[in-house]
């Protein structure tokens, strides 16, 4: 499988010679993380003849779902604002140390909070599960409080545990004021953290069946409150095939985008637009030029 791949780089950049160490290296130095090439992996590679997209996003990343190869990207390391893109790592947390199945009590607090909801009641005891699907579906500020201080006692407590994992992750632009994604000098990311971030949670497949959901109705312990749920992401179920992940808007963040999108071949990739003028068109067209450009 190596000496194929190897035949088509070697095609594809009009290279005489190159050993398969030499392609680890060059593949490694263009990836969101170290890889290691087995007999079977595919490797993603580009057409000359196409030529990159311009899109109006203040910075971008699209990487191979599987290797982490960076595929197209866009002032990818520049620190900014990434609004409700923020509970990745919030759930990420949650999903590592919890249970689905624990209850939670809303305190006035989550029930209070902000932004997008999914109008928790203070003093509503409702299932984990049932929150986490309210972060990633509705992009539920609430929720996320509700979870945060399940977990840590307190939103301050709560954050110190997001940016130790953003440190023990590798995310070196990365850092967290709260868990909803609310605008903060000190809450920040890059589309090439974002990336490595989106990759690590998306091995969940909890995640992937989540972010997958269009519509959901949850209800609390009691079946007394229902909480009608309703996608963020424009483009479910769109000719594209995106899978879903995660939307974020706020006025510092601007439009912001990550999503898990499949060609015909079953090859996955993570995109990443942040503060874009129409995070969803230009998404899409970043989608399109990439599974027109790429071969695995």
């Amino acid at each position: 499988m190596i000496s194929s791949l190897l035949s088509i780089f070697i095609a594809s950049t009009i290279q005489p010679q190159i050993s398969s160490e030499e392609l680890k290296t060059a593949l490694t130095a263009t990836s969101i993380e170290t890889i290691s090439l087995e007999s079977n992996s595919k490797i993603p590679i580009k057409n000359a003849h196409y030529i990159s997209p311009i899109i109006q996003a203040k910075s971008s990343i699209s990487v191979d779902l599987k290797t982490g190869i960076v595929l197209y990207e866009k002032n990818a390391h520049e620190r900014v604002a990434i609004a409700s893109i923020t509970k990745l790592m919030t759930v990420l947390i949650i999903l590592e140390e919890n249970e689905l199945n624990e209850t939670v009590t809303v305190s006035h607090n989550s029930a209070i909070t902000e932004g997008s909801t999914m109008y928790l009641v203070a003093g509503e005891k409702i299932a984990l599960e049932n929150l986490v699907y309210g972060a990633m579906i509705q992009s539920a500020n609430d929720a996320a409080v509700a979870l945060a201080e399940h977990n840590a006692g307190s939103v301050d407590k709560f954050v110190e545990k997001m940016n130790a994992k953003a440190k023990k992750l590798g995310l070196v632009n990365t850092n967290f004021s709260n868990p909803i994604g609310l605008d903060s000098p000190n809450n920040y990311s890059s589309a090439y953290d974002v990336a490595k971030l989106g990759k690590e949670i998306y091995k969940k497949q909890f995640v992937q069946h989540a972010v997958s959901l269009k519509e959901l109705e949850v209800k609390s312990v009691s079946g007394n409150y229902i909480h009608r749920l309703k996608s963020t992401n424009e483009l479910l179920d769109s000719y594209l095939h995106v899978k879903g992940l995660k939307t974020g808007k706020t006025d510092a963040a601007g439009l912001c985008l990550t999503v898990i999108a499949e060609n015909n071949s079953k090859d996955e990739i993570l995109t990443v637009v942040l503060n874009s003028p129409d995070r969803f068109k230009e998404t899409k067209i970043l989608v399109d030029w990439i599974f027109r450009a790429y071969t695995w």
